[in-house]
């Protein structure tokens, strides 16, 4: 019996249909990552992290957070960005990802609705199958949508609280949700709503708090801030209010039974914060990026709505993305094709990052190689 036969299988049906994913070690210029400021390789916090080692930090934990794994650096970590950020009570998770799971599979009760945006990220996906309540997408930004679906769900009976989950800035598309309008809905309906804020913090706000620092303290408002992005670390930052952050420690598995992230990285979670917001030369600086970009990949099948640093290059077939792709790797820039189902079926698509790990003249030097690719890739 050939007890791999399922795998290699499925396998082979991913390279057919040319969706089989490898790991590339990043190679030419940075066009992928989400290091949107450069701060995950900066001086900065490479100094922040020696500092920080030859005072005596411990780079591991020991344990989950409440059997010997809080420390201090935990502490001050939630402390200082519940204020940054304008929230009543901030926990710190080891990820965005688990973050997003644990919400999900912890707070939402039985006879609670949570409706997604039908764009919203796979860890929110992975918590609500391991929650209580039943859930439900939403098209893609469409508040009225949404609003119809709470109406239809109370009328058949729903009783529960409704739990709308969007993310600020979608990481594939690099649009805005409605925020206003979703507040809006939320108060209306007595909703909570809860906003991934990982593609916006860092990038936009003043002192980099995003694009929702408005909301922070509302009772209805939790907010997730992840520090593996702009920040240039790694972790995740739930704000919300202080009895949903005690229930938390009481009742979220993936944080009770999980390992706490090391103090080290905590306490550079909170210099690369503080750094963001002690440097707006560095929001100002991507925001010229961006205006340069829209102007270089003007003509070129953009989505919707480029006014932030991710410019998606809608290809539709799988095939004419990786072929665009491989042909700018060839060329020193660091472009990965994003295919379903990660993205839409027929959607393929080149997803042009912009960070200030490159120059203006690295964005008109892709600008020119992309058209290139583009016609070579549909050609074949």
């Amino acid at each position: 019996m050939d007890r791999f036969k399922p795998y290699r299988d499925q396998l082979t049906a991913l390279e057919l249909a040319g969706r089989k994913r490898q790991l590339i070690i990043p190679v030419g210029k940075d066009f992928s990552s989400n290091d949107y400021l450069g701060l995950a390789r900066s001086p900065f916090l490479q100094e922040a992290a020696r500092t920080a080692i030859a005072n005596g930090i411990a780079h591991g934990s020991g344990g989950s957070r409440l059997l010997g794994g809080n420390h201090p650096g935990h502490e001050a970590l939630e402390t200082f960005a519940a204020a940054h950020y304008g929230s009543e009570a901030c926990l710190f998770f080891g990820s965005g990802f688990a973050a997003n799971t644990a919400l999900f599979a912890t707070l939402p009760q039985t006879g609670d609705l949570v409706l997604y945006d039908e764009l919203i990220h796979a860890s929110v996906h992975d918590g609500m199958k391991l929650g209580r309540a039943s859930f439900k997408a939403f098209r893609h930004n469409d508040c009225n949508a949404l609003e119809q679906e709470i109406q239809t769900w109370r009328a058949g009976g729903g009783t529960g609280s409704v739990w709308i989950a969007v993310e600020s800035l979608y990481s594939m598309d690099g649009d805005r949700a409605p925020l206003a309008d979703l507040t809006r809905i939320a108060d209306k309906h007595e909703a909570m709503l809860v906003i991934d804020e990982a593609h916006a913090v860092g990038v936009f706000g003043d002192r980099g708090v995003g694009l929702c620092a408005a909301l922070g303290k509302r009772d209805n408002v939790l907010v997730l801030r992840t520090c593996g992005k702009a920040l240039g670390g790694e972790g995740g930052l739930l704000t919300m209010p202080a009895i949903l952050r005690e229930f938390f420690i009481n009742r979220a598995r993936p944080f009770i039974f999980s390992t706490a992230p090391s103090p080290l990285t905590a306490h550079l979670a909170h210099q690369a914060i503080v750094h963001v917001g002690d440097s707006p030369s560095l929001q100002a600086g991507l925001a010229e990026h961006i205006a340069l970009a829209r102007t270089c990949f003007a003509g070129l099948q953009l989505s919707d709505g480029q006014d932030s640093q991710i410019f998606p290059i809608i290809l539709g077939e799988d095939r004419v993305a990786v072929s665009a792709a491989t042909l700018l790797q060839r060329q020193g820039f660091d472009v990965r094709a994003i295919r379903p189902p990660t993205v839409p079926a027929g959607t393929a698509r080149l997803r042009i990052s912009l960070t200030l790990n490159v120059t203006a003249d690295d964005i008109r030097a892709l600008s020119d190689a992309l058209r290139e690719a583009l016609a070579l890739a549909e050609a074949a």
